[in-house]
């Protein structure tokens, strides 16, 4: 079996199981953010449940809208903090000591090894970079995962992804997953698990493989998995009190396609509107001018992609004219990130400094684009109006990329600055 059938058939009680078959499965952590959480809640409510199957495994994050930008974000916030502290959900974050779900879930512990996990958010797919088996589902799922811990699946079929070679120079995670996505587009792994291995795979530290997986539906998959192993196991240490499962796909597994990339041959990669398929190397973007950049999110709002951002900003400045967001993907992250230096050194460079928050990836606050406006960002979806205005453009890549593009004023690659 892959990785992601032998984690389903774990999850559901059997020996095995096959792709196109329908499975209940016990479920390890239910997720729900500001934004999904209050019709979840509804749900709840509606189905007559009185209680979450257990406090534990129930995970309540207000990422979307906070610190609160209006009175419908503070009322939808309000809802599931009281919702948290009725039901007894220790697992409950907002601002404060929290910061954006896919970031602080793992870093808390709160997912591990082996772990079947549902989130009310299409990049819940994100924990799969652990070794677990983790998707997004609506908000009636959730409801229903949140009353009884269960949910059932169609196991889907995996593609092999392998990178092969080694990674040059400013290449991370986010131009590995851009360039997949180019080659097989925003529906080449509809309903199918993404499987990701090889050289570049195994050298790569977890936030780019965080970054990789997060990224998985941006190609229609149902989720995206790498095996754990010595790098997964270091970062994992110390994080949880619950024994890690940890599963390799195996040698006669089945797949449906195998991609491989040449990481020898690959830049760094730029998606252009209004799809993350649409990429292309650094070297072929040409000259395209830019009004913002954001440097965070769910995708690349880790502290390694702080530090690589801050790499290139680091004795220079932003150009005239360009807003330059940089936003730390938890509050644990802002703080060692001040400790560090690089929050001073991002307010030197000219850049504004965020509180934790998903904001301006979907255009909710804090980085919101006008009519004619353009923004690069380590973001992961670009599509029309996602970042504000319906006439408004964004540009996906790297933290090194977006750095660059800020100094510069147009689409750059670390090396032209």
């Amino acid at each position: 079996m892959t990785i992601t059938e032998k984690l389903l058939a774990r999850a559901a009680g059997r020996d095995e199981v096959k792709p196109g078959e329908f499975v209940n499965c016990a479920l390890d952590l239910v997720l729900a953010n500001d934004i999904t959480a209050p019709i979840a809640i509804d749900e709840f409510r509606n189905m007559g449940a009185t209680k979450v199957f257990d406090e534990t495994k129930v995970a309540l994050v207000c990422d979307h809208a906070t610190p609160n930008r209006n009175i419908d974000s503070a009322t939808q916030t309000k809802k599931v903090r009281d919702f948290a502290r009725e039901m007894g959900v220790s697992n409950y974050w907002e601002a404060d000591e929290g910061g954006i779900e896919h970031i602080i879930l793992p870093d808390k512990g709160l997912v591990i090894p082996g772990d079947v996990v549902i989130g009310a958010d299409s990049h819940t797919c994100t924990y799969g970079a652990l070794g677990a088996f983790s998707t997004g589902v609506g908000s009636t799922d959730a409801a229903a995962g949140m009353a009884l811990g269960e949910c059932w699946f169609r196991v889907p079929e995996s593609i092999e992804v392998i990178y092969s070679g080694e990674l040059q120079p400013w290449v991370s995670g986010k131009d590995l997953i851009l360039a997949l996505i180019g080659e097989i587009g925003v529906a080449g792994a509809r309903y199918r698990a993404l499987e990701f291995k090889g050289e570049a795979i195994e050298t790569l530290e977890m936030a780019g493989r965080f970054t990789i997986c997060n990224m998985a539906i941006e190609a229609g998959a149902k989720n995206g998995v790498i095996a754990p192993d010595e790098i997964t196991m270091q970062w994992f240490a110390g994080r949880s009190e619950r024994e890690p499962i940890l599963v390799a796909g195996d040698d006669d597994a089945t797949y449906c396609r195998t991609v491989e990339i040449d990481c020898d041959m690959l830049e760094p990669q730029v998606a252009f509107p209004h799809l993350p398929e649409n990429t292309k190397g650094i070297s072929e973007v040409g000259d395209i001018s830019i009004d913002q950049s954001v440097i965070g999110a769910c995708t690349n709002g880790r502290l390694e992609d702080l530090r690589e951002a801050a790499r290139v900003l680091e004795g220079r400045h932003v150009a005239d004219g360009v807003r330059c967001l940089i936003i730390p993907g938890s509050h644990a992250i802002h703080l060692e990130a001040t400790r560090e230096g690089l929050v001073e050194l991002f307010l030197e460079a000219g850049c504004l400094v965020s509180t934790p928050t998903c904001g301006p990836c979907l255009g909710m606050h804090t980085g919101v684009l006008a009519e004619g406006e353009r923004a690069i960002a380590t973001t992961n979806r670009n599509f029309v109006g996602r970042m504000g205005h319906p006439k408004s453009e964004v540009y996906l890549a790297s933290p090194a990329v977006a750095a660059a593009s800020a100094i510069a004023g147009m689409i750059a690659g670390p090396e032209d600055v």
